[in-house]
């Protein structure tokens, strides 16, 4: 995608304009004590490549299971060191805790909005955890799977949110930390970055917009 073609960037959330997600899940693990074999064998059979329609946490994403319900769910999966149980209350707020917005993703997005380029916010929600005074003020559009009963990567929450944009996949590049969610916008047609590092999507960013610049 040239920089003339491009008119609006959509960033997932949680990984992308977050510290990882997986330092605040290493860090969660430790201080319950639950063995991360446990954890990995629950998100593979819920959220794996090959995980069946209606899972615990397809139904959070689309907000058919409230947090509460979720966290008991888990909670039960879940197996520590000393046998003990997972107390099910808050689960999901001690997994999300090391997770804060990362401020050089934050600074590249404002960066692209005084470039002219157009921001959209589309997110796989898991209880809300989002500043949304932060993200309201700076995000034209936000999509979040709850609030629409969409989840990613299904093609109907990608049209929802160039709806809103009222712009053509074409125009727009999506940036997602989840590979099975890039490969779901390609297949609608948007273009569509795997995030790894802030680093690296600025590089991939200032090569489609040279205009942007490379300093953080």
């Amino acid at each position: 995608m040239t920089a003339t073609g491009l008119r609006a960037v959509i960033f997932d959330y949680g990984g992308v304009l977050t510290t990882p997600i997986g330092d605040s899940i290493r860090t969660w693990l430790e201080a319950d004590g639950i063995k991360p074999e446990s954890f990995t064998t629950v998100l593979k059979e819920w959220l794996g490549r090959y995980a069946d329609a209606g899972t615990p946490i397809h139904r959070l994403e689309l907000g058919e299971l409230s947090v509460k319900e979720f966290d008991s769910l888990l909670a039960a999966r879940l197996e520590t060191y000393d046998g003990s149980p997972v107390h099910p209350e808050g689960v999901l707020s001690r997994l999300f805790a090391g997770m804060q917005p990362n401020p050089e993703m934050f600074a590249l997005a404002e960066e692209l909005r005084d470039a002219g380029i157009r921001l959209a916010l589309l997110s796989n929600s898991w209880g809300n955890f989002y500043p949304r005074k932060q993200v309201d003020a700076l995000f034209e559009v936000v999509v979040i799977s709850e609030e629409v009963a969409m989840r990613k990567p299904e093609p109907p929450i990608f049209a929802r949110t160039l709806s809103r944009l009222g712009l053509s996949a074409e125009e727009c590049l999506f940036i997602d930390d989840a590979e099975p969610n890039v490969l779901g916008a390609r297949a609608v047609g948007l273009d569509a970055l795997l995030h790894t590092d802030p680093a690296s999507t600025r590089a991939a960013l200032t090569r489609m917009i040279p205009t942007l610049g490379g300093a953080a």
